[in-house]
């Protein structure tokens, strides 16, 4: 990626930072990491089609949080399908939005309007925040 109009900042500059806007801060802002969860489908045919629908979430077992589904990789958005390979398991990456730091259970949830939504219950949480997970159909 190539990035028009770079500036440099030498070393002998700094950058001030008023207090009232660093006291505007959500401290939830602060915190940027992400949930990572690396899934895998065994193919049960031929011509199988798959998706996610944006409402998937991560739901905090002990508390009424939810993380947000915030990027998918190799895996289409309801209404659009992907064509899944005709044998073996497909693999796709779910990417959420942070878990409260008391979070030590989750549900990995697809909410959705018609039956087919995935559902994996108690999901404990680690350290890196990064999970693999088999869903089956």
């Amino acid at each position: 990626m190539e990035i028009a109009n770079r500036h440099t900042i030498s070393p002998e500059k700094k950058i001030l930072v008023g207090v009232d806007a660093l006291a505007s801060i959500d401290p939830e802002m602060l915190d940027d990491s992400y949930v990572y969860v690396h899934c895998s489908f065994p193919i049960p045919s031929p011509g199988f089609l798959i998706r996610v629908w944006k409402t998937t979430f991560l739901n905090d077992c002990h508390s009424a949080a939810k993380s947000q589904l915030v990027h998918a990789e190799n895996i289409s958005y309801a209404p659009q399908w992907t064509l899944v390979p005709e044998q073996g398991t497909y693999s796709f990456l779910l990417i959420f939005s942070a878990l409260p730091k008391s979070c030590t259970l989750f549900d990995l949830a697809e909410e959705i309007p018609q039956p087919g939504g995935f559902l994996v219950k108690g999901i404990s949480r680690n350290k890196t925040d990064v999970y693999r997970i088999t869903l089956n159909d």
